[in-house]
């Protein structure tokens, strides 16, 4: 991509992405976040519309009434965002490439984290860690960033999502927000590195993907290629057997995130690159503010 035509994307990615941030994402983005970078401040005894969740129960049992925990929100938080950079995230059949998308999620979530005035860091990974760029405030920042995610080039083409998580654990050790926005194609287990990093860090995973991803159309005898592996393979796509196997294993491995999330707590939106965003985005953001 040519330095005119990057920064043409860019500025139209700022331009749109700014401006969801501001007019729809900004609130309910603190609303849903809100819990994120809380210190502990006191305890004091359970009022009449005080968070259950807030209960001391170790105070409430020596006291034997009920006593809450009492927070203070810290001046500086961290917004991480863990980018698949595999060589995956180039396929597009339906809607824009998964690459696009997921540059405009991240732009918008960047944006949205700099209306709290948040520090914004990025990790890009594939099967290793390609790019770390160190969380900072300020719009010359946040227009690096989408530079980045436009045309950052990997040295991989796999994907290695546990090696992200294990990144993000050991390079932050402040509690942050972190986003794991991916495809989830995957074939290495993740659950370890998830529990880990859920545990010490907000995490929330935004899956893009594409709708061929999911079946193969009927069009007879075609030539694969694995943007990851550089495999090429003949696919008889008129075989409605081939076709069911390849439906099960995207089912199997969409099954797995699931119950991979599922068991580390993490939310999760899901979004085609022919969807709206938009609509997944609130969504997620909705069900954490009413959590």
């Amino acid at each position: 991509m040519d330095a005119n035509e990057l920064l043409k994307k860019v500025r139209r990615i700022e331009i749109k992405t700014k401006g969801l941030s501001r007019n729809i994402f900004a609130g309910e983005y603190h609303s849903a976040f809100k819990g994120r970078g809380m210190t502990f401040s006191e305890v004091r005894e359970y009022q009449y519309g005080d968070d259950i969740r807030d209960i001391d129960w170790n105070v409430t049992a020596r006291q034997n009434h009920p006593y809450v925990k009492v927070y203070e929100e810290e001046r500086e938080l961290t917004m991480m965002l863990l980018i698949d950079v595999s060589g995956s995230r180039l396929f597009g059949a339906v809607g824009e490439q998964k690459r696009e998308m997921i540059a405009e999620i991240a732009a918008t979530l960047a944006f949205s984290a700099s209306q709290n005035n948040d520090k914004i860091g990025v990790i890009f990974f594939s099967s290793k860690i390609e790019k770390f760029i160190p969380p900072k405030k300020g719009m010359r920042h946040i227009l690096y960033i989408i530079r980045e995610l436009l045309d950052f080039q990997p040295e991989n083409m796999g994907t290695n999502i546990g090696e992200a998580l294990r990144y993000l654990s050991d390079v932050l050790k402040k509690r942050c927000t972190a986003f794991l926005i991916s495809d989830f194609i995957d074939s290495s287990d993740y659950y370890q590195p998830m529990s880990i990093a859920s545990r010490k860090h907000d995490v929330t995973a935004i899956q893009v993907y594409d709708k061929r991803d999911t079946q193969l159309p009927s069009i007879g005898l075609i030539r694969l290629n694995d943007l990851e592996s550089g495999e090429e393979c003949w696919v008889d796509t008129s075989s409605k057997k081939v076709r069911n196997a390849y439906s099960r294993w995207w089912y199997e491995r969409q099954q797995v995130m699931t119950y991979t999330l599922s068991r580390c707590h993490v939310d999760c939106a899901s979004v085609a690159t022919d969807e709206d965003y938009v609509k997944a985005l609130m969504g997620m953001f909705h069900h954490r503010g009413i959590k």
